[in-house]
């Protein structure tokens, strides 16, 4: 390596380094709070244009693609997949090859009831190593996919897609055919995130089914299950003062959805969910109107995890205790947290997923 291609691969390191830190200059989780100047700012009553945002939003700070499944296999074992791609930008707008300020991270997971297995892959923008194409859609981290499969038609971009990923010892490749509509989160896709007017632009397509394999140290297993992607944008969804989530995604038997995240504060915190009926309608309810109550701990890397959780919706008549697939489901990341598959009942039933962070 000559020694302008190690200054530039040094280079590089630095910005996804300091790009992606969760702890250096951080105000609010992994700097989420830190201000939003100079980067275009989130605002209501802006409608959604699909497929454009499906695609990136280089004006914008900070950006995800997000999806988890909660898949079986035939003697019913369970499993769950996480595959997320994070776009980060230190400057807004877009530039050409290197000189591209956006950059890319991605994580993927896999959880048995017994293991975690993680990988994390770091890439710069502007060189082809990762990004988002709208049309066709196609998000990607190196060999790591999410492509829609749905070619010329009416349909959705979003509504057939395949997803692939890798770590050291595990591989999953799914595919996934959407069975309702994409849902807005929040107002017509704008979430607000603090009741200081921190917010994003959200939207969700939580009706996947999905079918495929996944590749362990045991060897190659066919699942089936269900599966939720989430897109969400924006500069500073955070207050600076808030320390991180607990955010639950939650498939019912009887067809309809919920979303319901707490973001911790020191005080009460800021709650937000969205009631999705099983045809796909999403009835956004009041701050506070969720209550998520800790039931029990383990302890995860050093610290202390709630893992099972009381979850109340009184205007639903929903009263639920969830508990963990994987206790020790720790993303042991740049930015470390928790997240697995979950189970619920009670009230009512079901599986999805609950990610953690900031403890």
């Amino acid at each position: 390596m000559n020694a302008r291609s190690l200054l530039s691969t040094l280079s590089a390191a630095i910005m996804l380094c300091n790009a992606f830190d969760g702890t250096a200059n951080a105000q609010g989780f992994a700097g989420l709070g830190t201000t939003a100047e100079g980067f275009a700012v989130p605002q209501p009553g802006i409608a959604l244009n699909f497929s454009v945002d499906h695609g990136p939003h280089p004006n914008y700070r900070i950006e995800w693609w997000y999806l988890t499944a909660n898949l079986k296999s035939g003697d019913g074992t369970e499993y769950g997949v996480q595959w997320t791609l994070f776009r980060s930008a230190l400057a807004p707008g877009e530039k050409t090859g290197w000189s591209s300020p956006q950059v890319w991270m991605g994580h993927a997971a896999l959880t048995t009831q017994r293991q975690q297995y993680v990988a994390e892959r770091l890439a710069r923008g502007g060189v082809g190593q990762a990004g988002v194409t709208a049309s066709p859609f196609a998000a990607w981290i190196g060999d790591w996919q999410m492509q829609s499969l749905v070619g010329g038609s009416q349909q959705d971009a979003l509504s057939d897609i395949e997803l692939k990923a890798a770590g050291a010892k595990f591989r999953y490749d799914l595919r996934l055919h959407a069975t309702g509509p994409l849902v807005l989160q929040g107002q017509n896709g704008y979430s607000v995130k603090s009741a200081k007017g921190q917010a994003s632009y959200y939207y969700s397509q939580p009706f996947y089914s999905v079918e495929g394999k996944l590749d362990l140290p045991e060897g190659e297993v066919a699942v089936t299950g269900q599966a939720w992607l989430d897109r969400e944008w924006s500069s500073q969804p955070l207050a600076a003062d808030q320390t991180g989530w607990d955010w639950f995604s939650l498939h019912l038997n009887s067809g309809e959805k919920l979303t319901g995240f707490r973001l911790r504060d020191g005080g009460s915190g800021f709650t937000s969910t969205t009631w999705i009926s099983a045809e796909g309608k999403p009835t956004p309810l009041p701050p506070g109107t969720l209550k998520l109550t800790p039931l029990d701990t383990a302890r995860v890397a050093g610290r202390d995890i709630p893992v099972a959780w009381r979850i109340e919706l009184p205007s639903r008549n929903l009263n639920i205790t969830a508990t963990a697939l994987n206790r020790q489901a720790w993303m042991a990341t740049r930015t470390p947290y928790w997240e697995g598959p979950i189970s619920f009942k009670g009230s009512h039933t079901g599986r999805g997923y609950l990610e953690m962070t900031g403890y």
